[in-house]
């Protein structure tokens, strides 16, 4: 993995490197990295576990950390996953809701409590668009879905 950049550290209790490779099997451009493993002298895990897995998912980096259960995922955080059309936001929405809950406005839930934001790029498009009448219908609809539905959006933002 390179040196520069930054990297996304998520806390597991005890499962980040099945986590790893969940996220590795769903997003193109992605990797196991290397895998350090608890010696015995540190808290938070028995001698031989996993302590941490680097991964690449998708080309952005991350460290999941089997930390204990004292902190878990909130919505606070989440990712989004820009996607180019329709068969992207199904194939994504139903990956990462595998096991998970899917929640309103394209949001999901995995199944190791990760929130994801599942987003078509055309609706980015339409709400930094500069027709602020058409950015309000589409998001109004937006607002009533639980999966995006880029047609759907599209009709609303075109008034019909």
């Amino acid at each position: 993995m390179a040196t520069d950049g930054f990297t996304t550290c998520l806390w597991f209790d005890g499962n980040a490197e099945e986590a790893a490779q969940h996220y590795i099997s769903i997003f193109k451009n992605s990797r196991l990295g290397r895998i350090a493993h608890y010696t015995g002298g540190e808290p938070g895990g028995a001698a031989g576990s996993v302590m941490t897995v680097e991964f690449e998912a998708n080309g952005q980096r991350f460290v999941g950390l089997n930390g204990g259960p004292q902190f878990t995922f909130s919505e606070a955080i989440s990712f989004q996953v820009h996607c180019a059309d329709q068969d992207e936001v199904d194939y994504y929405w139903s990956r990462l809701s595998e096991g998970g809950e899917e929640g309103p406005c394209g949001w999901v839930k995995d199944k190791f409590g990760v929130s994801w934001q599942v987003v078509p790029t055309v609706f980015l498009d339409m709400v930094t668009g500069s027709d602020p009448q058409k950015a309000k219908r589409a998001t109004d609809v937006m607002m009533k879905m639980g999966k995006l539905d880029i047609a759907a959006l599209q009709a609303a933002y075109d008034g019909a």
